[in-house]
């Protein structure tokens, strides 16, 4: 059982099945060690990440996992679905049943994807009030200019949703490509900002996620695990 923003003494009593007053005492003789550290205090709030051990009985640890991924084009950003390849099968063999993904791609979008077990860093990176920037290559069909720049930047309406979009940064590289920064994530969004232009999205790459851009090493299906610094870094960065 994982133990989410719990206290200590209420979470020792559910996976024991002891009553509240053998809990008192077990804390009273220093018997409990969150994070290899005797703990008193039965108010004491933990997470599903706290190493708790009682009377040398490990009761939970689950250790923080975070993964970025080289996502190929027609793989599905699920971690199961009964027809296509998720990306968890690219992970290979392993125990992932606990991982979720922290900003979906399409089934044929490519390039940075991120997984995790820790719901509250993939929310805080989801969260439109922390303006966590995506960036984006895109290749569409008809030529660009400067009218696209000007559209993304005064954000588009979407009548079916009734909203206006985010101001997006749109830096044309050539005729057919171009960069896009936003800090939202709708449904198909960036296929849907250039739909108002009846210019087709012919291919939808993402570079980066906050300060965390894809890794040039990793070929396409391969991943590696974040280092503490970069997982740290994303909950400092804002646009």
């Amino acid at each position: 059982m994982k133990a989410k923003q719990a206290r200590l003494d209420r979470f020792i009593r559910r996976q024991l099945n002891l009553p509240q007053r053998d809990v008192q005492l077990l804390l009273a003789r220093g018997q409990v060690c969150v994070d290899k550290n005797v703990v008193n205090n039965g108010q004491m709030i933990i997470n599903e990440f706290s190493h708790i051990v009682v009377n040398d009985q490990v009761l939970q640890a689950l250790t923080p996992k975070y993964v970025m991924l080289n996502k190929p084009k027609g793989v599905v950003s699920a971690t199961k679905d009964p027809q296509h390849k998720t990306v968890v099968d690219l992970l290979g063999p392993g125990d992932h049943a606990d991982l979720h993904i922290a900003g979906r791609l399409d089934f044929n979008s490519t390039g940075l994807l991120l997984l995790t077990n820790d719901g509250r860093w993939s929310r805080y990176l989801a969260s439109p009030e922390n303006n966590i920037s995506k960036r984006y290559r895109v290749t569409v069909e008809k030529p660009l200019n400067e009218d696209y720049v000007n559209a993304f930047s005064e954000g588009l309406f979407f009548a079916y949703e009734g909203i206006t979009t985010r101001p997006a940064k749109l830096e044309i590289i050539n005729d057919y490509e171009a960069e896009i920064n936003l800090t939202e994530g709708r449904y198909h969004q960036i296929k849907r900002m250039f739909g108002r232009f009846q210019n087709k999205v012919l291919a939808l790459h993402r570079l980066a996620i906050g300060p965390l851009a894809l890794d040039t090493n990793l070929a396409e299906e391969q991943h590696r695990a974040l280092s503490e610094q970069e997982v740290a870094n994303m909950l400092h960065h804002s646009e």
